[in-house]
């Protein structure tokens, strides 16, 4: 099991939040070694991809469907043994936000992201 304090979990957020932003593939392939395992996995409720030309793939997807449109993280990161959480925001350069949500990342036993799971928006009100 991987501590916060063994792993720099703010270098590794960076880092993935960096790959989403990155439009350069090379750069973006660095990245993405950097900071997720051979077989790392993402998923939220519109995207899926696993291993890196997949991840890589949709990030270009987002590029595409957002040019110009950034990541940015919006709160510290929560963490507890191997996961971590953390909001962000993906916004057009005039600061309109397109998109915010939360994502829980899961770290191998190298600290290297093994999975992430981003959800959109506020929670939902729970039902009377």
């Amino acid at each position: 099991m991987i501590e916060p304090t063994t792993v720099d979990v703010d270098t590794l957020v960076d880092t993935y939040i960096d790959m989403w932003n990155e439009t350069d593939v090379a750069r973006r392939a660095e990245l993405i070694a950097t900071a997720w395992t051979e077989d790392g996995a993402y998923t939220d409720p519109l995207l899926e991809a696993t291993g890196a030309a997949a991840i890589s793939e949709m990030v270009d997807g987002v590029h595409s469907q957002l040019p110009g449109h950034r990541f940015a993280l919006t709160s510290g990161i929560d963490s507890h043994h191997d996961h971590h959480r953390f909001g962000w925001e993906l916004a057009a350069a005039d600061g309109t936000v397109a998109v915010e949500g939360v994502d829980v990342a899961e770290l191998g036993p190298d600290g290297r992201l093994v999975r992430i799971t981003g959800f959109f928006g506020d929670l939902p009100e729970r039902a009377a």
